[in-house]
């Protein structure tokens, strides 16, 4: 039997990128997922899966309301949550001289308080379940760049808030961990409204500086996020860099 059979799992922004590949790997294997997005219509690929697999949660994971809401519905579903997967993040580009408060107070609603509003809310239940939590970090967390300033500030952020968590849950069985991926191409670039152009120029330029020569793919960065998440059950409060190498250069 897989060690995903029978467990739950809540996946954030799990309509695209690395937390659909999460999502994805997570139904695989035999878990539950509840798929939490901003965009109601961006889970439709859940269509493709047994429905007694999955739950569909429009969540904007900045409301309170909305993340307690999600959590009681997943756990009225199936009774249960066994892993929490951060994955909703928005990305920020751009030069000091041009960023504007309402940008930076947006980024760190999504990155930071919404990764602290939807852990809170699933709390209670991941207690009881002794489970897990994976957030998504950052290389730049730890590998300054010259373009997006505020985005790194917050993806260390959720890097120390993943080791203290692990600090403050560790009596109650919960393993806290990061995965923080290298470039990696998904939607928050058009998201953070860059042009096609501008992203392969973003994406290009970092490539470029990684040792093994090339960006990530989303599925190579959840591979991580199940492995931390299920499987190494000695490991929390670590920031496991999934970068090409970009983070030792």
């Amino acid at each position: 039997m897989s060690i995903a059979q029978g467990k739950v799992a809540v996946v954030t922004g799990a309509g695209s990128g690395i937390g659909r590949a999460t999502a994805e790997r997570l139904l695989g294997l035999g878990m539950r997922v509840s798929a939490w997005d901003l965009h109601a219509d961006a889970l439709a690929w859940l269509d493709a899966y047994e429905e007694s697999s999955y739950l569909r949660c429009r969540v904007d994971v900045r409301s309170e309301d909305a993340a307690r809401d999600a959590a009681a519905a997943t756990q009225a579903r199936w009774g249960h949550i066994d892993l929490l997967v951060n994955a909703a993040g928005l990305f920020l580009v751009g030069p000091l001289t041009e960023v504007t408060a309402a940008a930076i107070a947006d980024l760190f609603a999504v990155n930071v308080i919404g990764t602290t509003l939807v852990t809170q809310a699933c709390l209670p239940a991941l207690m009881a379940a002794r489970g897990a939590v994976v957030n998504v970090a950052s290389t730049v967390a730890v590998k300054p760049t010259a373009s997006n300033s505020h985005y790194a500030a917050s993806k260390a952020a959720v890097a120390q808030l993943t080791r203290c968590w692990a600090l403050e849950l560790a009596p109650h069985g919960i393993r806290v961990n990061a995965v923080a991926p290298g470039p990696t191409r998904t939607g928050i670039y058009a998201r953070a409204g860059m042009s096609e152009a501008q992203i392969n120029r973003l994406l290009e330029d970092r490539a470029a500086r990684i040792p093994l020569g090339r960006t990530g793919t989303p599925e190579e960065i959840a591979r991580w996020i199940v492995r931390l998440g299920l499987e190494d059950e000695w490991v929390t409060g670590q920031v496991l860099a999934v970068d090409g190498g970009m983070s030792v250069t």
